[in-house]
């Protein structure tokens, strides 16, 4: 039986925006952890026969399918493909579910997927420049309906969805203060520990320095600093920018095979992609999804919530991995053990396989047999991925 493989793993570290990254060209970025996957797992970028690769703002440099541009920069050969993928912020897990299943039906030997975002160069909105991309029979659906706001370009708010999610499932101010605080606490305790060391490539800057660690961290925060700020999408709310993720710059790369043709070739299985599923909730809310992606996850896989060695679930809001705790009833202390988003960082489109490598690295520091990774995405969806440690 046929079954798909990740043979290899690799991220950049994350820049804040306006940071370390910001000189470096999106492709160049993307570029970047190809040849790094190729030169780790040694590989031969000629036996490549795709690269799926996720972004979101596909505009200015990030357009004209950025994964074919990337294969060209990385000098890899002139016939390998390339398709960029878009599905709002699960868009590199997105890119891996795809390279799963074109190895596992026999039309490619090994895909790379992976993913990019410069939220510095190509900012978050960029792509609804000048239109709005929701029609008159969307608005009709949803009109009225609270957290909706018909005069903006983007009527469906993540940040009031957010809100509105602290709302249902009785989330305090000082809950998600609390939970941000631990991101950065976890996040920096594995930085410390060199937990993410093995899953970096260090990028190489114009001014011939090297970016090396991930620059998110804010080790001086605290829950003093984090009451004082703002609520941004609701006068009353309890949301802010402390508690949601950082806007970022990063890539990720996996490369995705099967058993039989690593085997061929000399390459060592790291993990099995064991179950790779899509679902879709509530879009005015918007971030629920990861809940009903968990459950059919779990559903197809034929396992318990209590069989997951590790869950990563984006930190795209503090309400978010708060209300999916909730309602899966998981332990919290397996819950994004080296930190998330509010720590590390949320380079949209590179997010899923950023987050990916680091689960995956995590899972064989500590002989994990299940990790379970989902995240929420524009539009109320949520893809849920469970990897099996080989």
């Amino acid at each position: 039986m046929s079954d798909a493989v990740i043979v290899g793993a690799v991220r950049t570290p994350v820049g804040r925006r306006k940071g370390s990254l910001a000189t470096v060209h999106p492709v160049d970025l993307s570029a970047h952890v190809l040849r790094a996957l190729a030169e780790r797992t040694g590989i031969d970028p000629a036996q490549v026969d795709d690269v799926v690769w996720g972004c979101v703002s596909q505009v200015g440099e990030q357009s004209w399918n950025v994964a074919r541009n990337a294969v060209l920069a990385a000098g890899w050969p002139e016939s390998v493909p390339g398709t960029t993928v878009d599905r709002q912020c699960g868009s590199s897990q997105q890119a891996l579910h795809f390279a799963a299943a074109t190895v596992l039906s026999g039309q490619a030997d090994l895909v790379v997927a992976g993913g990019v975002e410069s939220m510095t160069r190509v900012p978050m909105g960029s792509s609804v420049a000048g239109g709005m991309p929701f029609s008159e029979q969307i608005l009709s659906r949803y009109r009225g309906v609270e957290g909706v706001a018909e005069d903006s370009p983007l009527p469906f708010n993540q940040g009031v969805g957010a809100e509105l999610i602290a709302q249902r499932w009785r989330l305090s101010r000082s809950q998600l203060d609390e939970f941000a605080l631990t991101s950065h606490e976890k996040a920096a305790a594995a930085q410390d520990a060199g937990a993410f060391e093995a899953e970096l490539a260090p990028v190489a800057l114009a001014d011939g320095g090297k970016f090396a660690v991930d620059e998110g961290i804010r080790r001086d925060t605290s829950l003093a600093k984090l009451g004082e700020l703002p609520t941004p999408f609701r006068p009353d709310g309890v949301v802010t920018a402390g508690s949601a993720s950082q806007i970022s710059d990063g890539a990720a790369a996996l490369a995705v095979t099967t058993s039989e043709w690593a085997s061929r070739h000399g390459l060592r299985p790291l993990a099995r992609v064991h179950t790779a599923v899509v679902a879709a909730d509530d879009p005015v809310a918007m971030l629920t999804a990861p809940i009903p992606a968990t459950a059919k996850a779990l559903r197809r896989a034929g396992l318990g919530i209590e069989e997951i060695g590790v869950y990563e679930v984006n930190e795209a809001f503090a309400p978010v991995p708060l209300a999916w705790l909730a309602e899966t009833e998981a332990d919290p202390e397996r819950l994004n053990p080296r930190g998330g988003a509010i720590a590390l960082g949320h380079p949209l489109g590179g997010s899923g396989a950023r987050i990916m490598t680091t689960m995956l690295a995590h899972m064989r520091d500590n002989n994990i047999r299940y990790g379970l990774q989902t995240m929420c995405e524009g539009g109320g969806m949520a893809n849920a991925t469970i990897l099996e440690l080989l």
